[in-house]
């Protein structure tokens, strides 16, 4: 075998050239755009205009004369209330469960993780049937809770229970991936230095996981607010009292009042859009946290 087989051939200028990557084709491009919100305007954008649409269509005295019903101010200020306990419920919760998961391993930790994303999978309506076997009148806890003289099911103890139930999640979800990112470090350092457990928890996890258990608490306070399926199950929809927000909607549609329907779903729509505007500002303050 000679000298020039066994060298390798020298590389061209041509060959050390990186390759010209390959342009997308147009078409495909705006092609896939254009589906895009075609599908998000048949699903989000128009309905969501229509409801307003609706709403205002008899005008500002129609709104005005909604809002002045009696089931309608119940409504409302039920949906407040039920939220009001619930989500502080779910923060607490949340903040316990995230930090058992997240600074300790122990057996069982990926099926208390499964147990938390239990709501995710789990039909609201069929939550809200397993509390009416448990604490219904022939439920499990149902008679010994009668004679106390408590009643759960259609009352305001079963809605919310429902609630909690099916905005548990949110807190523990978005909590937990922070403080896993965020680490040990500070916390033992503030050890050392004869913290207490209470003051690192307080002084130093909490303003380490703010943005990240503020995310979690507007999530939980929207599910909480929208929730319709559990909720209906468990309060019988007695108007003017165990009747939330949605379930008003509902029931004034089927009532034919299509105004006072849509008023309600408006602001539910507003309760939406306010938000994914403060879900963006707290996904951009914890990219500035990040990136500092």
């Amino acid at each position: 075998m000679t000298d020039s087989a066994q060298s390798p051939q020298p590389l061209s200028p041509v060959d050390l050239q990186p390759a010209t990557p390959r342009r997308a084709i147009p078409w495909a491009k705006y092609g896939l755009i254009g589906g895009v919100l075609l599908y998000l305007s048949l699903l989000i954008f128009i309905p969501a205009v229509n409801v307003f649409v609706q709403a205002f269509s008899g005008g500002i005295e129609g709104i005005l004369e909604t809002f002045a019903k009696r089931p309608f101010q119940n409504a409302v200020g039920l949906t407040i209330l039920t939220a009001a306990i619930a989500v502080p419920l779910n923060a607490v919760f949340g903040l316990a469960a995230a930090w058992a998961i997240a600074r300790h391993r122990f057996p069982g930790r990926t099926f208390v993780l499964s147990l938390i994303d239990l709501p995710f999978s789990v039909s609201p309506v069929v939550a809200g049937l397993m509390l009416v076997l448990l604490y219904g009148n022939n439920g499990w806890f149902g008679p010994f809770l009668n004679a106390l003289g408590i009643r759960v099911v259609f009352a305001l103890p079963a809605m919310i229970l429902a609630t909690a139930f099916v905005s548990m999640p949110f807190v523990a979800r978005e909590v937990i991936p922070v403080l896993e990112e965020v680490g040990f470090d500070q916390e033992e350092a503030a050890e050392t230095l004869g913290a207490r457990g209470w003051q690192v928890f307080w002084r130093v996890t909490i303003p380490s996981i703010r943005w990240g258990l503020l995310y979690g608490l507007l999530l939980t306070n929207a599910r909480a607010m929208g929730e319709f399926g559990a909720v209906s199950v468990v309060s019988g929809n007695i108007v003017g009292k165990t009747q939330t927000l949605p379930l008003y909607v509902e029931h004034a549609y089927k009532q034919y009042e299509t105004q006072s329907a849509y008023t309600a779903a408006a602001i539910l729509a507003c309760l939406a859009f306010v938000t994914l505007v403060l879900k963006e500002i707290l996904e951009r303050k914890t990219r500035i946290k990040d990136a500092e």
